[in-house]
């Protein structure tokens, strides 16, 4: 299954740099549609798949697990959509960063989820701290100033910088260039590191997010986090470029993944505790409920322009 699930995962990516976009340039509207739909129909024939050959069971974990990191990762492109703009990445180079920061992401999602599980099934009190780290970070999401983040403040841009020489503007698509016998990044490099640098970040959220699914650690299928998060990473670079344009309109979606989050803290520390356990199937209904109610309100409730 592992080496079924590699040859897949390849085959996209070469698809995707090799053929799709060989050359650098703007994203289209049309193409992102079309990747996203080709990526989430790989996911629901991956989960079919799984539904036949593992049963019923497996098929709701990879679901509920796929669901919940895909509206997990809506609110990591509104801060890669910050990050471009701060750091003005031209609009026919930004595949090129998100490409690279997917395949980094594949490499490092491998990594924490593996320590992760060995944790869990080692450890049984480990799910009282992701419980407790869950509900903070929940909280903290939800009682936050609605500020923009500033990406350019960031300590790992400043210590780049300061240690890697670069550029002063970008060379194409190249990430570093050779000027008077020297080798220098350019400034889609810099983009690259703080793009990869703010999916770790967000690792520490979603991937305890994802082991919360399971009620029992000794439970938790490894292939399954893995598999979800991959796919969902797979179909992120295409969400980007089709809800760059209106991602500001979902400003109630923090909300909403607020409360997943206290939501899969709280069933974690309640199963520990009380020996309270929730279904995955009640676990992907309340996260449709969440997700899809706080886009709806979203919708309903458009956010007011600022006056003057």
């Amino acid at each position: 299954m592992w080496v079924t699930f590699a040859v897949v995962v390849v085959t996209v990516l070469a698809l995707d740099l090799g053929v799709v976009n060989r050359q650098s340039h703007k994203q289209t509207m049309r193409s992102a549609l079309l990747w996203a739909g080709f990526c989430i129909g790989l996911a629901v024939a991956f989960g079919i798949w799984i539904l036949v050959e593992h049963g019923h069971q497996k098929a709701m974990e990879f679901t509920t697990a796929y669901l919940l990191e895909e509206a997990l990762s809506i609110d990591n492109l509104f801060v890669f959509l910050i990050l471009f703009r701060a750091l003005a990445v031209p609009a026919e180079h930004q595949h090129r960063v998100l490409f690279w920061g997917i395949l980094g992401a594949v490499l490092t999602r491998g990594a924490f989820i593996a320590a992760g599980t060995a944790l869990v099934q080692s450890f049984s009190w480990i799910f009282w701290v992701f419980g407790g780290v869950l509900l903070l970070t929940g909280a903290r999401l939800l009682l936050a100033q609605e500020e923009e983040p500033h990406p350019e403040r960031s300590p790992v841009l400043r210590l780049f910088r300061r240690v890697m020489p670069m550029t002063g503007t970008y060379h194409g698509g190249a990430f570093l260039v050779r000027e008077a016998g020297r080798t220098l990044a350019t400034p889609l490099l810099l983009a690259l590191v703080m793009a990869e640098f703010t999916d770790i970040v967000f690792a520490v959220d979603s991937i305890p997010a994802v082991f919360g699914l399971w009620s029992d650690p000794k439970l938790v299928d490894p292939f399954i986090v893995y598999t979800s998060n991959i796919f969902a990473i797979l179909g992120l670079r295409s969400l980007y470029f089709l809800l760059a344009g209106i991602m500001d309109r979902f400003h109630y979606l923090k909300v909403g993944l607020a409360f997943v989050l206290m939501f899969i803290g709280a069933k974690m520390l309640a199963g520990e505790a009380f020996g309270w356990h929730v279904s995955t199937g009640w676990s992907l209904l309340v996260l449709l409920v969440l997700v899809g109610g706080s886009i709806v309100a979203s919708l309903l409730r458009p956010q007011r322009a600022p006056e003057g």
